[in-house]
């Protein structure tokens, strides 16, 4: 049994991937070929938005959307500790501070409530009132951006976050990377923020054959800056330097293949809520000791993870055991919340600061997700779970 299965994917569409990838290969234009801008305006189109870049991978889309609002030191960016090591990673890169923000614990999701309290402890400089990485806080530090993270695939609550962002000025930029085709209230992700990043690793809903990413945005002042920054800066030519940029081009045989895999994509992101919603009728059937996820009313997850949660830590590792011991693959996501990882240690957090991501990295797993699991494979897992005697 498989995670994810890329295999049975790709069987699914093998003879028309290779007329996609001999097409590159017959016009040769690897570096901003055709099928990236056929990519782009593609999803652009999907998402709703009126621009759409391609670039080399989710984390460059995350710094260049920062780059494109002119994030520099000082800046104070809001974020989330529950996610992967990308997302604050952007914003420490150019010098500005990641203030986290803690997780609803239903959604895993940034929770607005605390958002709000953390954007008046910054005006206030008033750590008692939400954590905030001291020393780092001077006179010149301004709070600049959100940076909400619409985790395993469900989008997080933009209606509060983004009236926030108004009131305080403050631009939002979504971390789609699990997103893309997931929706909130009729509105796909990544398109419901300022700018919207997504991820096209293989692993994600909709993934490649390597690393490739993208920006969507209706702004396009913010399009032109990003056009230019993903081409280390480029104005009218690759010789003339407007700004200094990135190399952060997506390669046009990964375009090809996004092409290809997005044809099915539509009919997978349906069978992974065929998928999910098996799992929450078999779990909680079976009588299984874990919390199953919830999609909010008006809400549709692309489900890019199917995370449950243990009662407490050791019962997640007997849970664990027992998968391994059946040969059922699984996943924690994510077992230190970045508040408490050691590169993030400048910023001078401690345990217990954000209570509700660290409770949740101690019992949450992973089960497999993919759009070709089967009925009979999900039998066999929650057979497994349903053996396991816990507390």
């Amino acid at each position: 049994m498989q995670f994810i299965d890329l295999a049975q994917q790709q069987k699914r569409i093998r003879a028309n991937l290779e007329k996609r990838i001999q097409a590159v290969l017959d016009h040769g234009q690897y570096i901003m070929g055709p099928e990236v801008l056929s990519l782009e305006h593609t999803l652009g189109e999907y998402v709703g938005v009126e621009h759409a870049l391609a670039c080399a991978s989710g984390t460059d889309a995350l710094l260049l959307a920062l780059m494109a609002y002119g994030v520099g030191p000082g800046d104070v960016i809001f974020t989330t500790p529950f996610t992967f090591m990308a997302t604050a990673e952007v914003i420490a890169l150019l010098r500005a501070v990641p203030v986290f923000v803690d997780i609803d614990p239903v959604t895993f999701n940034m929770d607005p409530v605390q958002l709000e309290k953390a954007i008046h402890a910054l005006r206030r400089r008033d750590s008692t009132t939400h954590p905030l990485p001291e020393g780092l806080l001077g006179e010149a530090t301004e709070a600049r951006g959100i940076m909400p993270v619409d985790l395993f695939g469900l989008p997080a609550d933009y209606g509060p976050i983004l009236a926030l962002a108004e009131s305080h000025d403050l631009f939002v930029i979504e971390d789609a990377a699990q997103s893309f085709g997931g929706e909130r209230n009729g509105k796909k992700a990544c398109g419901l923020a300022h700018i919207g990043c997504t991820s096209f690793f293989p692993a994600k809903p909709l993934g490649a054959y390597g690393d490739g990413g993208m920006c969507f945005t209706r702004d396009s002042g913010l399009q032109d800056t990003m056009l230019s920054l993903r081409i280390h800066g480029q104005g009218n030519n690759k010789y003339e330097n407007l700004r200094i940029g990135i190399n952060g081009r997506l390669d046009t045989l990964q375009a090809a293949i996004l092409l290809e895999k997005f044809a099915i994509f539509p009919d997978e992101l349906e069978r992974r809520q065929e998928v999910a919603q098996r799992y929450r009728e078999m779990l909680r059937a079976g009588g299984v000791r874990v919390a199953v996820p919830e999609v909010p009313p008006g809400y549709t997850s692309a489900w890019a993870q199917y995370s449950v949660l243990a009662p407490d830590a050791q019962s997640r590792e007997t849970f664990l055991a027992a998968l391994r011991a059946g040969g059922i693959p699984s996943a924690i996501y994510y077992p230190t919340p970045l508040h408490l990882q050691p590169a993030y240690r400048f910023l001078g957090y401690s345990s217990g600061d954000f209570p509700v991501s660290e409770d949740c990295a101690g019992r949450i797993f992973s089960l497999p997700m993919h759009p070709y699991l089967t009925r009979e494979q999900q039998e066999q897992i929650t057979a497994v779970l349903c053996s396991v005697k816990v507390p």
